[in-house]
């Protein structure tokens, strides 16, 4: 059997992939997988580095305005389409998966002109264009919210599956993680994160709250400032002489999230799918603090279904500060009982089948195949 896999831009698009290859490599070993993405893009430092054939076309998001980045955009979508078309004619998939960005637009678009049974998934309740744009032409659609069903075309075949979450967060190890991060196991340790590339908000509003985890034996703090913000990060930290103890990590990036997530007993983090869809699995309290310019303001409903059965505090961008972001976590993390329970709320919308469910759609179909 030979697949293509396409999906890019965040992490929300790339994960999902990532789960899904874990699980066609888990039915069959000697299953034969292409990924394409774009140039110069995450998955394309991400994708190679597991050990996954890549290749890149080129792609740009079509603006909203007649203007000149308009043509110039039409003139990449040509030129993304012939190489699409290219890169499957020459390795002749089965299938042909999506799991969002504009990259899926050409691949999945000529994926079905040339025959190719296509496939995509969908991670948040208000669907992005390329996806909505793609339901006039592919054969299956899977979403993770069955509120976006009425966002499609064609949408009889659609199915709800739930986001699919990678192999590495099937088993936690909080021991094992306390000793990766150096971090005291009698502490309530924060895990604080705004999405795949960061969040400068959120950045400002930790670095003003850096001076309550000083000397402070009760809580510890990873926090991840995203690659393009760690340098204005540290440079700040430094400029207000603010010390950190050895029960604060700072990071650029966290590439290690099962042992994140491990140690964890609060998250902060954005509100995109992927994201709540690993604290679900997993069952951690949340602090949400969705990032406002995403599409149709997505990430706000989710994060206000996860609040509504509390399993989550949200503060929205508009309104977060570092007094605010503190007296969330004051009120969570000393109090065990609104924590546990905040743990056990967040399960509730768990889909820990949805990776298998997923690949189920079609896999009889192609099983076996050479």
């Amino acid at each position: 059997m030979k697949v293509v896999i396409t999906g890019g831009g965040t992490g929300g698009h790339i994960y999902p992939a990532v789960a899904i290859i874990e699980e066609l490599k888990k039915r069959d070993e000697n299953i034969e997988i292409l990924y394409i993405g774009s140039k110069n893009s995450m998955e394309s430092e991400l994708i190679p580095s597991l050990n996954i054939d890549y290749k890149s076309i080129e792609v740009m998001g079509l603006p909203r305005k007649i203007n000149l980045k308009l043509f110039k955009s039409v003139f990449v979508l040509l030129k993304g389409l012939s190489q699409a078309k290219k890169i499957l004619k020459e390795f002749k998939p089965d299938v042909v998966i999506g799991t969002g960005g504009f990259v899926t637009g050409p691949v999945l678009y000529k994926a079905h002109k040339l025959g190719i049974y296509t496939i995509f998934h969908e991670q948040n309740s208000y669907p992005g264009i390329t996806n909505r744009i793609l339901s006039k032409y592919v054969d299956a659609m899977a979403v993770t919210f069955k509120e976006s069903i009425k966002f499609f075309k064609n949408n009889e075949k659609c199915v709800v599956t739930g986001n699919p979450i990678r192999n590495r967060f099937e088993v936690l190890d909080r021991e094992s993680s306390l000793e990766f991060f150096g971090l005291d196991k009698n502490t309530k340790n924060i895990f604080s994160f705004g999405g795949s590339n960061g969040s400068e908000e959120l950045n400002k509003a930790v670095i003003g709250l850096l001076d309550k985890f000083n000397n402070n034996e009760k809580i510890s703090l990873i926090h991840v400032t995203g690659k393009k913000n760690y340098d204005k990060f540290i440079e700040e930290v430094n400029k207000r002489e603010i010390k950190i103890g050895k029960n604060v990590k700072i990071l650029p990036y966290m590439i290690e999230m099962d042992k994140a997530y491990g140690v964890s007993d609060l998250v902060i983090t954005s509100s995109g799918a992927i994201t709540l869809a690993e604290i679900s699995k997993i069952g951690l309290a949340s602090i949400l603090i969705p990032k406002a310019y995403t599409t149709e303001n997505h990430q706000e409903y989710n994060a206000r279904a996860y609040k509504d059965i509390g399993a989550a505090e949200l503060i929205l961008e508009k309104d977060l500060n570092s007094d605010l972001l503190w007296e969330n976590i004051e009120k969570i993390v000393f109090d065990n009982n609104k924590l546990e329970q905040m743990k056990e709320n967040a399960k509730k919308f768990a889909t820990p089948n949805a990776v298998s469910d997923f690949v189920s759609i079609f896999y009889d179909k192609f099983k076996g195949r050479r």
